[in-house]
Parts: C-alpha cells; structure tokens; sequence
C-alpha cells in the first residue's frame, strides 16, 4: 500500500483514513451485457369482414407460426346486388396460410358468425371449435352441403380452454338474443386479448345464466393488451332491456287478441323469444304451428339439444291448422323483416299455400326493422291491414328487444377489462367511431384506438399498434350453386336491365353475300309496350337495317365491329326519344 496525501491507498475498489481507521468504497463499474436487448413480443390481426358492416364477421390471428380464425359469417344482399343470394368474405389469404391455420372458433350461432363455414370449409378443411347449440346450427348446415361426414367439430363450454399452435383461447360465457353464445379471450406470449364477440349484459336472462363479468374482470386485473368489442348498439345510450321484459308484453298482447288467432313473426334464431311465446301460449291453452324452413330447424334442434322446453302436446303440424278454432291457435313465423320470400309476406299477399288471413286474425312483428329494411315491413304491414289484420309492430308494445350491448354496458365492459389497446368492431363506420369516443371518454388515449377496415392487418404489441400490408379481402357473391361467378360486370348488367330494359335486334344473314335474309325484328323487355310505340321499334328497324347493310359495304364480314354499330346507334336512337337506355342486345344468325 502506498500513502498519498495522508492517506493509504487500498487499491482500486477503496482508500483507508489512517486517523480515522475507516475505509470507503467505490463501486465497480458495471460489465457491458453482452446480450441483445429483448425484442418485446407482437402478435398480428387480419380483419377479413364484419368491419365498416353489420355482417360476414371474419378474423385472423396470427402468432408466430400459428393462426386461427374467430368467426366466418355472411352477410345478406341490398338492392345494389340484384339476384345474389348471400354475401360471404373472401376466403384467398385464408388459402394462402393454410398449412398454418389450427382450427376456428366460432362465438356464437347467428347467420353472421356460421353462414360462410360450409364454403370455406370446401376450400379448406379445419377443425371447429364451438358450443354445443352452435356446434348443432352448424351441423345442419354442413349437413346440407354434404360436409358433415369430412368435418371436424370439437364440442365447448364456457371457461374451457383448448390451445391452437401458440395460441391458448378461452371461452368466456356472454348474453346475447341467442343462447350458448360467448367472448374469447385469446392468450400467447405478445399478451391477452379480448374478443367479446356480440353481447349484451342481461341481468335477468331467460336461460337463468348472466353474462360472466367476473371472468372478463380477472382478465382485466391481470392485464389486457387490446379489447375488440361489438359496436352495433355503440349509438343507443343507457342499456339494453332484458329479453325477459318481451314475455310480459307478450302475455298482455295475447289476452288483448281474445278469440282472434294469433300470427307472431320474429328473427328465427332467437330461441329465447320462442320459448317465451310458446310458455305463454300453453298458458292460454293454444296450439303452436311452425312456418318457415329456418324456424322448424332451430325448433328442432333447440328442443333435440335441451335449450328450448317444448310441453308435449303444444306442437302441431301447419297442415292440421284447419282442424283448430281461431282462439285455440297461434303461428310462428319468419318474415319479421319484410322479406319478400317470408312466409308472412307470402301471408299479406295472399301467397302462401296453407295460410290466408282474414280480419281474426291478430299479427304481431317481434323485431324492430334493420336499417335499409323499413319500407319491405311497411309494405307487408300495410297490405295486412288491406285485408282487416290488427298489426302490432315496431314500438307500438314492447315485442322486441336487441341483443347487443349499448352504452352504458359498452363502458361496462371497457371499464371491467381495462386493454391498453381498444378495437371496435362489429358495426358500421358510425358505430365504430361512436365506440371510439366511448372509449376515449373512458380514458383510452386516442392514438391507442384503432378503427380499421376490411383488408386491414395490423401488429400488437406492448410498444403500440403498428399498420401492416393489407390482405386480399372483400366480397364474394353466391347466386344459387354459383359462388363466386357473379362480378361487377354481370351485377351492371343486372342493374342496368332492371332499370332502363333490354331491346333485342334479331337479324338473318347470308354468310357469302352479306344479304339480309330475314328481319331485322327488335324485341322489346322491360323498356316499352310494343303495342303503344309501334313507331319507335319501326326506326329502329329501319336503323338496324341500314346499319346491317352498310357494314356489308364496308367492313367485310367483320361482325363484332357490326354488332358495336348495333348496339352505339340503336342506343342512341332509344336516348333520343325516350330519355333512357335501355340495354341493346344484337343477335346476328348467319346462314
């Protein structure tokens, strides 16, 4: 030891006063790790429908090198799709990774969460996981499809958890206008993520079993990293009614129709207000007949499955109607929407083959129209009453409640599950953004937000949310056996024959000379009455001649030129004296 200045030195790591006898410290400097900083762990969702829409829900998530899908629904078709039957997502990034998809988990049974399965699963075959009433909707539908045998269903119940590749998924038990129906929470190493799937919070539900708040808080104690949650109630303040609030209406409105026979028309998978109307029809000593394909099949399974109480005895076949009086019957059926293939419709035209009203008889439309549909309701609603119905609709009585959770319930749910991250889905741009403000108001910061679109793929993780490559998505359109065969180009030409008609030019034509031989006839379909505009299809026939006869001249046999000259100047002949343009279809024959 050396002595400096009075004191020793001890060294590097201490000096000693030789007074005071003590020794002070200092501390080593610290050794440069030589380990790469820990990359924080993300996890990527692919939105594949059911955002900016009420319908064809669809996702996919992505982990490592594992991926499963929540949900494949269809969504069914406006008046800006002429002729197609459903509407179901595009299934081509679904394709792509198939080697990588575990399974699909299906939240609840609703057309909107099942409806694309029996098309996706012909592309390709992956298990499902879902309840038992879900998992007995679905049968039925690959049933019809002729997929049952090839399938794979695995069975659920609320608070199971079933791994996936990297992914371990919860089923957690929610309330909503169809029983069995649950959110997801969804675990891997990036963190926990909630999907609610659709849901209200009903705190006297008809089943007896209230929405599990207690599962959707523990997972908020522990920490949530993003909520996805249904937005389709995000506009209506306050909370949603209980379903159990209908049966009491119910009870009034079937004692006020005496000795008239009852017709009640409802959303065919809403097992819960079935069952209210058949307990209260037992109540009253009448018969319940069934009408319409989709409501016999819930009935059936519903009552196979145990989740809907039928009493021996109540149940009739549509075709022995006749052998009841009036005050002894009542009629479930489809058509709660006006929809022109409905068996109420068919009812209010004088349509259906087994039921004619008359002035007994007492209507009642369970369900509150969907936007776009309020003029179909009318007309059915109107054309009853043509024929003396009483028809109680829309909020004339308390005949319906949603199955969606509204503000206060929406706050709930942001308020019980706490996500660092917050993904309104299920709803259209309104609703989204109308969820959004919820959860800003519930202290989410703005930039933690995300509104997305169809096609949309995004990274989650502890650092934020960050945008990635969009993926092939979109619609695609199933018109009877065709899936798919139905594009822009044929739903124009549909549009365009249902507005403006078609005129048809028929002509005969030596194939050596280039001579007439017989016509030109012009067709009228949906444009004009023939018989009342017998000088405009005269000057088109004298157009279609001279135009046939000049392009001999010119042209040399070129037919797709002639045809182009056809359809240019017979349009423009229609235009000038009709206002409108119809489509002109040429069909040369050659001989």
């Amino acid at each position: 030891m050396s002595k400096q200045n009075g004191q020793y030195d001890n060294g590097a790591y201490g000096k000693r006063n030789s007074k005071k006898r003590y020794v002070t410290y200092r501390k080593a400097p610290k050794k440069k790790s030589l380990q790469p900083p820990k990359v924080k762990e993300s996890v990527r969702i692919a939105f594949l429908g059911g955002m900016n829409e009420i319908g064809k829900n669809m996702t996919l998530y992505d982990y490592k090198e594992s991926m499963f899908i929540v949900d494949c629904g269809l969504a069914f078709p406006d008046a800006d799709l002429p002729g197609v039957d459903i509407v179901i997502p595009d299934f081509t990034y679904v394709e792509e990774n198939a080697d990588k998809i575990r399974g699909i988990v299906i939240t609840h049974g609703h057309e909107d969460h099942i409806g694309g399965l029996a098309y996706l699963l012909q592309k390709v075959n992956i298990p499902i996981y879902a309840t038992k009433l879900t998992i007995g909707l679905i049968k039925g539908k690959l049933e019809e499809h002729g997929l049952l045998g090839s399938s794979k269903l695995i069975e659920l119940k609320p608070r199971d958890n079933i791994t996936l590749g990297d992914f371990n998924i919860e089923l957690i038990h929610v309330n909503h206008s169809i029983p069995d129906a649950v959110g997801l929470a969804i675990r891997c190493a990036a963190g926990t993520i909630i999907q609610t799937g659709d849901f209200k919070i009903d705190t006297t539900p008809v089943d007896g079993d209230m929405i599990d708040l207690t599962r959707f808080a523990d997972f908020g104690k522990k920490g949530v990293l993003a909520l996805l949650s249904d937005s389709t109630n995000a506009e209506r303040p306050g909370y949603t009614t209980s379903e159990r609030s209908v049966g009491d209406s119910f009870e009034l409105l079937f004692r006020k129709a005496k000795n008239k026979r009852i017709v009640v028309a409802t959303f065919a998978s809403n097992i819960h207000r079935i069952q209210q109307i058949m307990d209260v029809a037992k109540s009253m000593d009448r018969k319940v007949a069934v009408i319409g394909r989709s409501l016999e099949n819930l009935v059936n399974v519903g009552s196979e499955l145990g989740y809907l109480n039928v009493p021996n005895g109540l149940l009739i076949d549509i075709n022995s109607i006749r052998n009841y009086p009036d005050d002894k019957l009542l009629i479930i059926t489809t058509g709660s929407q006006g929809e022109p293939m409905s068996a109420l419709t068919k009812m209010a035209f004088g349509e259906h083959r087994k039921v004619s009203v008359t002035p007994n008889d007492y209507v009642i439309i369970s369900a509150t129209p969907i936007p776009g549909n309020e003029k179909m309701v009318g007309n059915v609603v109107n054309e009853l009453m043509k024929h003396g119905v009483e028809v109680i609709y829309e909020k004339m009585y308390d005949v319906h409640v949603s199955g969606h959770a509204c503000q206060e319930e929406l706050k709930l749910m942001l308020g019980l599950t706490n996500p660092k991250y917050f993904i309104p889905v299920h709803g259209e741009q309104k609703h989204l953004q109308k969820h959004a403000l919820l959860a800003e108001a519930m202290g989410i910061a703005k930039e933690n937000i995300y509104i997305g679109t169809i096609g949309d793929r995004i990274e989650l993780s502890a650092d934020g949310i960050k945008p990635l490559e969009g993926v092939t998505s979109g619609e695609v359109y199933v018109d009877g056996l065709g899936v798919g065969d139905v594009g822009n180009i044929v739903l124009n030409d549909r549009k365009k024959l249902s507005k403006d008609g078609l005129v048809i030019i028929v002509a005969t034509i030596d194939r050596e000379s280039g001579y007439i031989v017989s016509g030109p006839d012009v067709v009228s379909r949906g444009f004009v009455y023939v018989k009342e505009n017998e000088d405009l299809m005269s000057a088109a026939k004298a157009l279609a001649y001279e135009i046939i006869s000049d392009s001999y001249d010119k042209r040399y046999h070129d037919w797709n030129s002639l045809k182009s000259l056809l359809r240019e100047d017979i349009s423009k002949l229609m235009y000038e004296k009709t206002k409108r343009s119809p489509m002109v279809l040429p069909i040369l024959m050659e001989i």
